[in-house]
Parts: C-alpha cells; structure tokens; sequence
C-alpha cells in the first residue's frame, strides 16, 4: 500500500481473488460433477489435449508474433496481481500537488519529483517536461500519445486472448472430426471404436471449456483493467496540463470530477 503525506492511498500492489476464485471454481464444479457421475478417468485424453491445447496455441501464435504471446502471458498474471489504484484518491493527489505547484509555483515540484515521490510514470514524465518548460501542448501530446500506446498494448493481449477463444472450439471440432473418421474406419473393430469415440467427444469439451471457462473470462478481465488504468491515465494527463498552465485548482478538481462516475467523484475544498 502507498500512501502520501496526507494519507491518501494511491496505489496498491494487491492480490485479486476473483480471478481465481472464479476460474477455479467454476472447473471445479465440472470436475466435482465428472466425479459424482462416476468414471472421471474417462473424460482425461491425452490426445484430445494435443489437439485442443498445442493446437490453439501454435494456431493463436501464428495469428500474432511470440512477442504479442509474451505480453499476453504477462498480462494474464496481472490479471490476478496488479497495482490498483483508486481514481478517487488519484484525483485527490492530484489536486493537491496543483494547489502545492499553484503556491509554490512550477519549480516546488523539482523536490517530489527528484525522491521518486510521484510513483505514476506518466504523471511523473509530464510534470517533468512542465518543470523544464516545455509547451503544454506539446506536453498534453506526449502524454496523449503515451496512454494510446498503453492502452494499444492492453487491447492488443485482450484481442489475442478473444483469438485463442475463437481458435479453441474450432480445434474441438477439428479432433471430433479426426476421431469420427478413425471410428468409421475401425468398425471391424470393436475395440478401436471407444477411443476413437473418445478423441471425437472430448475434443469438443475441451475446446468448449477452455475458451468459454478459461480464455473468454481472462480477456473480459484484461478489458476491464485497461478501462480502469485509462481512467486514471486520463486524469493524469488532464493534471500535468492543469499544472502546467498554473490554473486554479479549482477548476481542476471540476475537470476530474466530471472524467469520474458520480461515486468516485471528490471533494477537496469543501
């Protein structure tokens, strides 16, 4: 947990369950059914792995680059632990380092910047290219620029994920496909014809379960941080222009409320 002089937290590193708690529950219960209807053992294929699983990654690899898999692998762990941050103490950091740089003046932000005391790397950047004097509409391009580009690399892990959702089932058709030809071409055997069966049915489950169970439920995860980590990024960048204008604070603190749902909204000066 941070937290400023004022006490305000900003930014936690923090463990979020529901990820877990969600994914796991929910294959837990399909397996807790496969054991009360007896023979759970049936429903383990290794070939059906194969095909499901190595087929969805190498196909999902090919769509994208091993670069685009290596974020999307990182992000997938950020989904689980993260740094959240809360808007509503974000926005009141920011307005007191305006009313701080308002009194002060542009300079008295040199000290906080130099002690790392300013933790969001964008916030961070702008109020340095606002120290140095740098036009702030060069800096409100930067900074815009910068959050695209964060925002880019978030959709970008989603939209591998949402492939590999779409990827899976057809993989799952693919085995229920190979499985039904290897039946049909064993029917003089008796014997051959439960794996076969095996591989034809199975291939469906696991296609179903991991892109509707796994895959489909990360990627709503991923959109839904990247919609938080915007927010915030948009009031940073809102205050690094504020600031460097040397507006009221005031009127900053109106402009973050009205980025903010009526809940998160703050009320610094009253």
């Amino acid at each position: 947990m941070a937290e400023d002089e004022d006490g305000n937290r900003t930014a936690e590193n923090a463990f979020d369950p529901a990820t877990l708690i969600g994914l796991v529950g929910a294959i837990g219960l399909v397996v807790a059914a496969l054991y009360l209807g007896g023979a759970p053992q049936a429903f383990v294929d290794v070939p059906s792995v194969l095909i499901v699983i190595g087929g969805t990654v190498m196909l999902t690899m090919a769509s994208f680059t091993v670069a685009d898999m290596g974020v999307t692998a990182a992000a997938i762990f950020r989904t689980v632990s993260y740094q959240r941050r809360d808007p509503s103490a974000v926005a009141m950091e920011l307005v007191r380092l305006a009313d701080s740089a308002r009194r002060g003046g542009l300079l008295s932000l040199q000290a906080p910047l130099s002690r790392g005391e300013i933790g969001d790397p964008l916030l961070s950047k702008g109020l340095i290219m606002v120290v140095d004097g740098i036009k702030v509409e060069d800096v409100e391009d930067v900074l815009s620029r910068e959050l695209g580009a964060m925002l880019g690399r978030h959709r970008k892990s989603a939209t591998v994920l949402r492939r590999a959702a779409d990827i899976a089932p057809a993989m799952g058709l693919i085995g229920t496909l190979i499985g039904l030809v290897q039946m049909l071409g064993r029917l003089s055997d008796p014997a051959a014809i439960g794996p076969a069966m095996a591989v034809a049915l199975l291939t469906t489950f696991y296609g179903a379960v991991l892109a509707h169970m796994v895959l489909n439920p990360l990627a709503s995860k991923l959109e839904r941080n990247s919609a938080e980590e915007a927010l915030v990024g948009q009031l940073n960048l809102v205050a690094a222009g504020s600031i460097g204008r040397q507006e009221n604070p005031r009127r900053l603190e109106m402009l973050l409320n009205s980025l903010m749902p009526p809940a998160k909204r703050i009320r610094f000066y009253d």
